[in-house]
C-alpha cells in the first residue's frame, strides 16, 4: 500500500511539474514576444515603471526609461507622465521622485508629471497607478519599462480596466540573461495570477 501511495505520489509531482513547466514556457515566449514589441500609440499618460536610484540620482536602468519616456512625451504621445517606485530603502529619496526631478530638469513641465511613489513592487505600483488614472478619469497608457517587464505589468494593468499599450526602452540584454530574464518574470506571472503578489 505505501508503494502504491509512493508511485502515485510521484506520478502526480512529475505530471504537475510537467504542466507547470509548459505553461512557464508558453508564458516566456508570450513575455519576449511583449519585449520587442513598440505598441507606442497616442494615449491620456506615459507610466514609467521604477527603478534603483543612488542619492537622488537614477540609476542607468532608470535614466534609460526616463529618456525613453521623454521621448515619447516630445513626440506627444500623452500630455502626462507617471514615474512610480517607492524608497527602496533610500530614506529621503523615491523612484518616483527621482523620476520627476529627472524628468523637469530635461524640460518636462512639473505639472505634466504625477509621482506614484509607495510602490514597493510592481504590484504595488501597478495598483497605485490604476487609481491615480481612475480619479483622474485617464483610461489609457504607455507603460515604459523593459523589455521583459512589459508584458506581466500589461496584464495587472489590463486586469484593472485600462487600455494598455508597451514601449520598451533601448535594451541590450541577449542570450542566456535574456531569456533567465523571461523566465524570471513568467514565474513572477504566474504568482500574481495566484494571488501571491511579487
Amino acid at each position: 500500500m505505501k508503494r502504491l501511495l509512493l508511485l502515485a505520489l510521484v506520478l502526480v509531482t512529475t505530471a504537475a511539474l510537467y504542466i507547470a513547466g509548459n505553461y512557464l514556457k508558453r508564458v516566456a515566449g508570450a513575455i519576449e514576444r511583449q519585449s520587442l514589441e513598440d505598441e507606442a500609440r497616442p494615449a491620456d499618460a506615459i507610466v514609467v515603471l521604477g527603478a534603483a536610484e543612488y542619492r537622488g540620482k537614477p540609476s542607468p536602468v532608470l535614466e534609460a526609461r526616463l529618456n525613453h519616456a521623454l521621448w515619447l512625451y516630445l513626440r506627444r504621445m500623452a500630455p502626462i507622465i507617471i514615474t512610480t517606485g517607492g524608497p527602496g530603502g533610500d530614506p529621503i529619496f523615491t523612484e518616483g521622485s527621482v523620476g520627476r526631478a529627472y524628468l523637469t530638469s530635461h524640460g518636462v513641465r512639473p505639472e505634466a508629471i504625477v509621482v506614484e511613489g509607495e510602490g514597493e513592487t510592481t504590484v504595488h505600483s501597478t495598483a497605485a497607478v490604476a487609481e491615480i488614472m481612475r480619479r483622474m478619469n485617464l483610461k489609457s497608457c504607455i507603460i515604459v519599462s523593459d523589455g521583459y517587464h512589459i508584458y506581466r505589468v500589461k496584464k495587472m494593468l489590463q486586469f484593472r480596466g485600462l487600455k494598455v499599450y508597451g514601449s520598451p526602452r533601448p535594451s541590450t540584454e541577449t542570450g542566456l540573461r535574456a531569456k533567465w530574464l523571461y523566465f524570471r518574470q513568467a514565474v513572477g506571472f504566474a504568482l500574481w495570477r495566484i494571488g501571491i503578489p511579487i
